[in-house]
Order: structure tokens, then C-alpha cells, then sequence
């Protein structure tokens, strides 16, 4: 049976393999212009780390909870947003220049994407690239003697990684929306199996099993949709299963077994 919903994938996702070179960026800038001993590198290298793992653990969450899949995209929202200011702060503490968003040096390293297509004449794109061939594309800038350089290149890969996950959190909270979370997702198809069974069944003798409830899924008197099957972990009813509406906790129908 084909997994109720798909997981993984991570490692061709742009925004992966974009909060990848960041991380890697961030790594060596440190290593080469900022003190081991300070707190500020322990906490970029941690940010473009989190960035990066954030969004690996939450593809992986997706195959059983939209809502941590959802918290840890945002997650990785964050730890780079705090990674973008920490690049923006050393520039300013150093009264070196930060490009602007429509910059000739800007532009030149947000372009690097189209112009790999461009010069490729076959279909590929930088998804299909080794993480070695990836950093190349950007080496001019992210290997650059001069911090200035490094740090505003690293400004300008932070906002394409932001965008992305805006986008793929955007898209994420329209697909919950639309089809539930996997509780429900799984109670939908575990009804859409019983029924099939029921249309399909061709032995008179193969009835319902009436001792388990799951083969009497009812609606949630509240909201209609499918209901799960629960257990009571505290009060008098500790213990004993109930059906509780699928969209808990934004809805608490209830149906006593």
C-alpha cells in the first residue's frame, strides 16, 4: 500500500539545497573573518544549521503531521531570518557597504540560477546539481578575499531561501486547509476503505466485524467530518475509547462508543 502522504524529498528541494550552501557559506565565513572564541559564531553557524536541518526534519514530519511540518518550515524561516541580521550587523559594525536589492553585484549572484539555464542546452537545473557544483556556481563570490563581498552574497542567498519557504509555507497552509490534517486524511481513507469493502463484497457470510468500531466510523456531529477512534488518558473515563472529531482541536465533537 502507497503511503497516505508523500515525505521526503528534501534534497531536491531549492530551498534545501539553497539553505545548503548558506550554511556552508556561513561555516567558513566565521572560520575566516570572526573569532572562534566569540558567541556571535556559535550562533550563526547554529542559524544556518538550523535553517538547513529545520527544513529536513520537517519533510520528513510530513508523511504524519501537517502542523509539525508546518512548525518546522517556519522554523527555518526564522533561524535564517536571525542568520540575515547577524550578516547585516557585521557590515554595519564594520561600516562596509550592503548592496541594494536591485544592485548590479546583487543581481549578478541572484541570476546565477537563469543564467546556468541559459547556458546549459540540455533541461537541467541547478536541482540536479552536487552540492560541489552547486557552491561553484557561487564560489566568485562566496570564496571572495573580501568579508564585504562574502557577507552580501550570503544577504542575497538568505532572501531567495526566505521567498522559497514563504512560498512552500503558503502552499502548505492551502493544502491543510483543503484536505485536513494526516489524522483526518487517515480516518477519511480508512472509511473510504470500509465502503469499498461493502460495495464490493460478494460472501454473504463476510459481515462487519460489530466488536470493532472502526468498522462503524461516524461523522462528527458538530462538523461532519470523520471521526477517530481515542482513548481518555485522564478523568473518570481514563481508559476507555471514544470517537473524537478528526479536526481536533479545532473542533471537539465527541461521539461515546
Amino acid at each position: 500500500m502507497a503511503k497516505l502522504r508523500p515525505s521526503g524529498g528534501y534534497r531536491k528541494s531549492c530551498s534545501f539545497q539553497t539553505a545548503t550552501i548558506i550554511y556552508d557559506a556561513t561555516y567558513w565565513f566565521c572560520e575566516k573573518f570572526l573569532d572562534p572564541r566569540s558567541r556571535t559564531v556559535d550562533q550563526m553557524v547554529q542559524g544556518g544549521r538550523s535553517g538547513r536541518q529545520n527544513i529536513a526534519e520537517g519533510s520528513r514530519a510530513a508523511a504524519t503531521s501537517s502542523q509539525t511540518e508546518l512548525r518546522l518550515v517556519n522554523a527555518a524561516r526564522f533561524s535564517l531570518e536571525e542568520l540575515l541580521l547577524d550578516f547585516e550587523d557585521y557590515l554595519r559594525h564594520r561600516h562596509l557597504t550592503q548592496w541594494e536589492p536591485d544592485s548590479p553585484e546583487a543581481l549578478a549572484v541572484r541570476r546565477v540560477p537563469q543564467k546556468f539555464k541559459q547556458d546549459r542546452s540540455d533541461q537541467s537545473d541547478l536541482t540536479d546539481l552536487t552540492d560541489q557544483e552547486r557552491w561553484a556556481l557561487y564560489a566568485p563570490w562566496l570564496d571572495h578575499a573580501d568579508p564585504a563581498v562574502r557577507a552580501n552574497a550570503v544577504i542575497c542567498l538568505i532572501h531567495q531561501a526566505n521567498y522559497l519557504l514563504d512560498q512552500q509555507i503558503e502552499a502548505l497552509e492551502k493544502k491543510f486547509v483543503e484536505e485536513g490534517g494526516y489524522s483526518e486524511q487517515l480516518a477519511a481513507a480508512r472509511l473510504a476503505e470500509r465502503n469499498r469493502r461493502k460495495t464490493f463484497k460478494t460472501d454473504s457470510t463476510d459481515q462487519p466485524d460489530r466488536s470493532d468500531p472502526t468498522d462503524q466510523i461516524p461523522d462528527c456531529p458538530a462538523c461532519g467530518r470523520p471521526m477517530v477512534l481515542r482513548t481518555a488518558k485522564t478523568g473518570k473515563n481514563a481508559g476507555n475509547q471514544f470517537w473524537g472529531c478528526s479536526a481536533y482541536p479545532d473542533c471537539r465533537g465527541v461521539v461515546n462508543l
